[in-house]
């Protein structure tokens, strides 16, 4: 009986949270990229990148509804060394009323600088990006990416989820690398996952 009524709760938990997210969808289609949230085993495919123990913080860009968020706490990354940066308010106040201890940053990922500026100084052991990249020009996604890995130590990830066939950053534009990292097809819709670097620890 109480697992049937645990399952209940999970089943509600999720439409509620597919609904928010459809929601801002339909609010912000540009700025959401997906009609549903992304899938936990995608969410914990990305969040396998982070080395926990470099003890450095994460930066999480597109945190949405928080299933990616959740899926890097899963690693024992401590809340307080995660910071999420999303851009839809309403997505905002439910993250910080979910993960309170998290550092929920509102703002636009596409300008760290001003986004991080109450933190300007940090580096990341890797960065977790949900952001549509294909819904703007392949000039600003290069520059996303470029700006991400001045960002991080040499040789450690950006990873990207993305719904088309291709890197939606495409190779030899700039100072990094291109790495096709999974593709998932328990997603709706299937999820392509890349990473990106520049260069390698030695």
């Amino acid at each position: 009986m109480a697992q049937t009524q645990r399952a209940r709760r999970s089943l509600a938990s999720r439409f509620d949270e597919e609904l928010r997210f459809f929601k801002g969808w339909i609010d912000k289609p540009k700025a959401v990229g997906a009609i549903i949230p992304t899938s936990a085993i995608t969410a914990r495919r990305m969040a396998s990148v982070i080395d926990v123990s470099s003890r450095l913080p994460v930066l999480e860009l597109g945190a949405g509804t928080g299933v990616i968020t959740k899926a890097i706490l899963a690693t024992g990354l401590k809340p307080s060394n995660l910071y999420a940066v999303e851009y839809s308010e309403e997505f905002v106040t439910h993250l910080r009323e979910t993960y309170p201890t998290v550092n929920v940053i509102r703002g636009d990922a596409f300008d760290l600088d001003e986004t991080l500026s109450d933190a300007p100084a940090l580096t990341f052991d890797s960065v977790i990006s949900a952001v549509p990249l294909l819904s703007f020009p392949v000039e600003q996604r290069i520059a996303y990416v470029e700006d991400l890995l001045t960002r991080i130590p040499a040789g450690r990830p950006v990873v990207q989820i993305t719904y088309g066939p291709r890197s939606p950053v495409p190779p030899l534009r700039g100072n990094y690398s291109v790495e096709h990292f999974d593709f998932v097809l328990r997603n709706i819709p299937p999820a392509q996952l890349w990473v990106y670097r520049r260069g390698r620890p030695s």
